[in-house]
This record gives structure tokens, C-alpha cells and sequence, in this order.
């Protein structure tokens, strides 16, 4: 017991209380007892733990992000409201003017045919070739000499002159988008300069060097006047000028109706390139209406060949010829030579451009003699066996009158004063229209212009002159002689075939007409007015002059045997004028000329044709226009179908025996 230690006294200390569940359960409202922590343990025996570094807190920075952003935004805020709400219409314009472009979208302009729907007039694609200034300047290129470049690039391929191009390229108004370098180029054109473009383009990509000076230059799709006859009834079709509209003949009588109604089209457009995913607004252009003539293109090339034939071997001033309907008045050639080719005026004589047949004023001459025989005869005062005693002088008034040849004195009847075309032996007929001078003078007038002289034609053509006719207390001493054989009075080649077209349509003026009709955009055919037609003399004048005119053609002492057809009965008249120089008002050479119909017992067609200052071979209209009317004639009586009536002629007496 001694080696051991004594065993240790406990000191009472104060009592813990006693878990739950240790031999006593808590009672009502005690708390429970906190269960102690056990002790840390002693960490093992190491190297030092490292020293852990703590950062700030972000709260500052995040701060200082948000407000930086927030002013930034603010500023962005200010900028809208300024562009969308304070000035939104004034960007909104400039945007516009900057973004969209304006064109003018061409109407297809309608075709003019014959009466067989043959094309004389149409037209093909084309294009105006554009461009856009704003796009060739310093800033848009960094070059300084961007429409220099463009402009030698152009030149050739245009046919223009180099530094006006320039002009074009560099306007005045620096904010001009769209300027016109050339009007209604052909496909071939636009390609070359495509592909020059596409050229430039490859080579800028590829060379940092290069600019494409030829990105601003564009194309407006429209079409060319093409005439597929080229020279054919130029002077009835007239032409198109440069800015597309009708300058002369049908296309400028007729322009609106062929013209159409052009389109607009706006677009979006960025260097010179269409904007596809930008709206744009169009109105579609309207077709103009097709025009078809009552002229048919085998009798007008017929007509025309043949004048310009004798035009050439008589080395005369001019000629024309004219084919008309008798029944219907319709034109059916009206033919000039020389004439000119309407795709280049530039080569054009300016004396050639118009309508010769419809503006020139003429004295007819002895072709007029018909209306002196239509009055004596439809006023009764003589008949075709009348007896007249023709001298070879005769002296009236302050003037002493011949014929075209000396001669004994001829002892005509009235047919054979119009068969012989005898000056003296007209002016002794129409005498006895009055019991004075003055009296036959009026009655004499009031037919010539029942016949259409004096007056236009009703054809409404431009430039047409109405010719000169004075009312008869107007004419001098010798128009009231010289007025009954053609000479103080003028006419034009229409209103002279028209007087024989209304003696071969049994006395009645058909009013002339060269349009049938026009054909709208939707296919729809409108002919056009029925002309005026009015009674001028009675059916039996009319037939006795008929049978008058023929013995002009068939007996031998006529002075129209050139113009005679084999199996045909022809009716016609020659003439002879003093010509009055229309650069003087002189008289200087002759008007020459022949008009007639045919068949001369049931006429269907009239042929006139007239040679001015025939200069080479004879002048007489019998010699040099009887072969033309004979020429287009036979053509003509072929082309319609026209057979021969079989009749024989009435061989009207010429002259008597004392």
C-alpha cells in the first residue's frame, strides 16, 4: 500500500445539471442543457500555412462602369431624340435625296403600218445611257481627274465629243444625281460599256491603285424609231427627234396617240447600283396606240421608184406622185423624190425633209382645164360637140394669148379643146359662164373651190399649204384669163389628184385620207372618221368629162399618148406651167404634170404625178409624167386586181369641118 500514491480526495464542486434521459427527464418550462464544443484538435507538426491575400470590394468599380455607361447611353438618347423627333423630317429629306432616285420609265411608242398591217415604222430596244455626278467627284473616287478618265473612256463608244461629256460629269449644281449622256443607244452599246465596267471593277479589287471611274455611269431601258424601209414614205411617216417625240409627218400629226403615257419608277441606290432590299414605287408607262395607213407598201415603193427615176434623168428640182382610191378617197402612195432616210437627218438636204407632195404650191396648169370643163358643161353652156374657132392669137384684157405652138386656126369642138389643151380655146369656153367677164369670173370660182382649191385637204398634216386661190373680184386683168388654164392659181399635188378622183367618183368629193385607224395597247381596233363627201357636179358632167379625158390619152391628136395601157381605158390630162421659182417668186422653168384615172368607165384609181424644173430632155407633163403615171398605173390596176371592162371608147370628136 506504501508504494503506492494515496489516492486523491474529490472536491465537491457545484453539481451539473443532469442530461435528459441520465436517470431524470426535465420537467415543464426547464431549458434545455447546451452540449459544450469539443476542444480544437492540435494540428500535426508542419511548415507554416501560406498567407491568404483578400481583395477590395468591387462594389466601387461596378459603380464607376454603370456611370460611364450611363452617359454614354444618355448621349446616344440625346442623338435620337434630336434626329427622330427635333429634326426627323429635315434627315428624313436629306436621307431621301441622298438614298432615292427618280427616272422617267419611256412608253413603248406604237408601230406605223400600211393597210396590210406591214411594219413602216416600229421600234426596238434601246437605252439611255445615265449617270450620277456625285459619284465622280474627289471624295467618291480620291481622285481628282475621275470624269476626265470617264469621259475618254465614253467618247468613243457614244461617238461624242470628249469635253462635253466632262460638262455632264461635273455640273455647276454639285448636288445633281442624274444627268442623260446619250439617248437611246442600241443593246450593243450598253454591253460595251458593261463590260468596261466589269473590267474596271476586277482590276480595282485586285490593284489598290485603281478606281472604277466608270461605277456611277447607269442605263435607262427605252427604245429607237427603226424604219424597216428606210427611205420608203419618208415624207408621209415623217421622223422621231432625240428627245423620242414625233418632229415631222404621221409621227408628229399622230404623236400623242403613238406616243403613249410614259412611267415613273423611284428607287434606292448605292454607288451606282439598284438597292433591292429597299422599297421602291413605280407607275408602269402606258403603250401608245398603233397607227395603220390606208397606204399600201408595194404601190408606194412602185410610186416612188418611178419619180425618183424620172427625177434623176430629167435633172429636175423635184417630183411626186400620188395614188388615191377614187371610190374611198383613201391615199394610197404619195411618193417624193428625192427623198431622205429618217434614221439620220444629219445627211439629210434640209430642201428634201417634209412632205413635198402636200407643202409645195404650185400653178397646175393645163390640168386645171378640167375644172373650167366641169363648170361649162355642168352650167350648160356648151356641150363636148360645142364648135370652137381657136386663132393662134388672142387678145384679151392688157394681154396678148397664145398656145404652147403656133398654129393656123384650129377649128375645135369642146372636146377637142381639152384633148389639145388649147389655151385660147378655155379662155373663149369659160367666157360664156357669165354675160359679163365678171360674172363668168365668180361662177368660175365658186367651182374651184367646191373642187377643194383654196382649202386644206382634210388630211390635217403638218406644214400642208392650202394653195392660193383670190376671191374673183380680187383676180387682175389677166389672172381672169390666165386663172382658166392654170396659171394664177396654186395648188398642191393632193388637191390635184383630188380633183380627177372626185370627177372619176361620179361628181362627188370624197374628202382624201391617209389613216385607216388605230389599233390601242389592248388590241382593240378604231377605225377612223368617215370623210366628207360632197356632190361638185352632177353624175352626167362627170361621165361626159370622163369620156373627155380619154380622147386626151386615145385620139392622135391628144397630148397624152404616152400614158396609154394596152387594154385599159385611160381618162387624163397633161400640163405645162410656167413654174414660179420659189427662192425668187419668178417665173423660172416649168412645172410639168399628169393626172388621170383609170378605167375610164369604172374607175378605181387616180395616179398624178408632177415634175418640178425638169432641166434636161423635154419639160412638157405629156413627154416626161405620162410615162410615170403610166408606170404606177399599170402597177396599181395589177396590185388590186382591177380587170379590164372590155368596153370600147366613146371617140368623142376632136375637131370639125367648116
Amino acid at each position: 500500500m506504501s508504494d503506492r500514491e494515496p489516492p486523491r480526495r474529490r472536491v465537491p464542486g457545484p453539481a451539473r445539471p443532469a442530461r435528459p434521459g441520465a436517470g431524470q427527464r426535465p420537467g415543464p418550462g426547464a431549458r434545455q442543457a447546451r452540449i459544450p464544443r469539443p476542444a480544437p484538435r492540435p494540428r500535426p507538426p508542419g511548415p507554416a500555412a501560406p498567407k491568404v491575400i483578400r481583395l477590395g470590394s468591387p462594389r466601387p468599380r461596378l459603380r464607376l462602369v454603370g456611370l460611364a455607361l450611363a452617359l454614354v447611353l444618355s448621349v446616344f438618347v440625346v442623338r435620337l431624340l434630336q434626329v427622330q423627333a427635333v429634326k426627323a423630317d429635315t434627315y428624313a429629306a436629306k436621307a431621301g435625296q441622298n438614298l432615292y432616285v427618280g427616272q422617267v420609265l419611256d412608253a413603248e411608242r406604237g408601230k406605223i403600218t400600211d393597210r396590210n398591217g406591214v411594219a413602216l415604222a416600229t421600234s426596238e430596244d434601246a437605252y439611255d445611257i445615265t449617270a450620277d455626278p456625285t459619284l465622280f467627284t474627289p471624295d467618291q473616287l480620291e481622285i481628282a481627274d475621275g470624269p476626265e478618265q470617264a469621259a475618254a473612256l465614253l467618247a468613243p463608244i457614244l461617238g461624242q465629243d470628249q469635253d462635253q461629256l466632262v460638262e455632264k460629269l461635273r455640273p455647276d449644281n454639285k448636288a445633281l444625281r442624274y444627268v442623260k449622256l446619250a439617248s437611246r443607244q442600241t443593246p450593243q452599246v450598253w454591253q460595251q460599256i458593261k463590260d468596261l465596267k466589269s473590267a474596271l471593277t476586277k482590276k480595282a479589287e485586285t490593284d489598290t491603285s485603281s478606281v472604277n471611274v466608270l461605277a456611277g455611269v447607269l442605263s435607262v431601258p427605252t427604245s429607237k424609231r427603226v424604219y424597216p424601209n428606210n427611205e420608203l414614205a419618208a415624207g408621209i411617216l415623217g421622223w422621231v427627234n432625240a428627245e423620242g417625240k414625233g418632229g415631222g409627218g404621221i409621227e408628229l400629226q399622230l404623236d400623242k396617240r403613238l406616243a403613249g403615257e410614259d412611267g415613273k419608277i423611284r428607287y434606292a441606290q448605292s454607288g451606282g447600283r439598284l438597292v433591292p432590299t429597299v422599297g421602291s414605287s413605280e407607275t408602269p408607262a402606258v403603250p401608245g396606240s398603233d397607227v395603220e395607213l390606208t397606204i399600201d407598201r408595194d404601190l408606194q415603193w412602185a410610186a416612188q421608184n418611178a419619180i425618183s427615176e424620172q427625177v434623176e434623168k430629167s435633172k429636175a428640182d423635184r417630183g411626186y406622185v400620188i395614188v388615191q382610191d377614187t371610190r374611198t378617197g383613201e391615199v394610197l402612195a404619195m411618193a417624193n423624190a428625192p427623198g431622205f432616210d429618217p434614221h439620220d437627218l444629219s445627211e439629210a438636204d434640209p430642201a428634201t425633209l417634209g412632205n413635198a407632195a402636200l407643202q409645195d404650191a404650185f400653178e397646175p396648169g393645163s390640168t386645171a382645164k378640167v375644172l373650167s370643163m366641169a363648170a361649162v358643161l355642168e352650167e350648160g353652156a356648151a356641150t363636148p360637140q360645142t364648135r370652137v374657132v381657136v386663132p393662134n392669137r388672142l387678145h384679151r384684157g392688157d394681154r396678148l394669148f397664145k398656145d404652147d405652138v403656133d398654129h393656123p386656126t384650129w377649128y375645135l369642138t369642146l372636146n377637142g379643146v381639152l384633148a389639145k389643151s388649147s389655151n385660147i380655146g378655155t379662155i373663149l369656153a369659160t367666157g360664156q359662164l357669165g354675160k359679163t367677164q365678171a360674172a363668168a369670173n365668180k361662177v368660175l370660182h365658186d367651182y374651184l373651190r367646191a373642187f377643194g382649191l383654196g382649202s386644206h385637204t382634210g388630211l390635217g398634216f403638218p406644214g400642208e399649204t392650202k394653195g392660193i386661190l383670190a376671191p374673183p373680184d380680187a383676180w387682175s386683168t389677166s389672172q381672169q384669163y390666165t386663172i382658166p388654164f392654170g396659171q394664177g392659181v396654186s395648188v398642191n399635188a393632193m388637191q390635184a389628184a383630188s380633183v380627177y378622183s372626185t370627177i372619176a367618183n361620179d361628181g362627188v368629193r370624197v374628202e382624201p385620207t391617209l389613216v385607216r385607224g388605230t389599233k390601242g395597247p389592248d388590241g382593240s381596233f378604231t377605225p377612223a372618221p368617215k370623210p366628207e363627201e360632197t356632190r361638185v357636179v352632177s353624175q352626167k358632167t362627170a361621165k361626159t368629162l370622163a369620156r373627155m379625158l380619154e380622147s386626151v390619152v386615145d385620139d392622135e391628136e391628144g397630148t397624152g399618148a404616152k400614158a396609154r395601157i394596152p387594154g385599159y381605158r385611160v381618162a387624163g390630162k397633161t400640163g405645162t406651167a410656167n413654174r414660179v421659182d420659189p427662192a425668187t417668186g419668178k417665173y423660172h422653168g416649168y412645172t410639168s404634170s399628169f393626172a388621170g384615172f383609170a378605167p375610164a368607165d369604172q374607175p378605181r384609181v387616180t395616179v398624178s404625178c408632177v415634175i418640178q424644173n425638169a432641166t434636161e430632155g423635154s419639160y412638157f407633163g405629156g413627154q416626161i409624167c405620162g410615162p410615170v403615171y403610166k408606170q404606177v398605173m399599170e402597177f396599181a390596176l395589177k396590185t388590186l386586181q382591177v380587170p379590164p371592162t372590155g368596153a370600147e371608147p366613146a371617140n368623142l370628136p376632136v375637131t370639125f369641118k367648116r
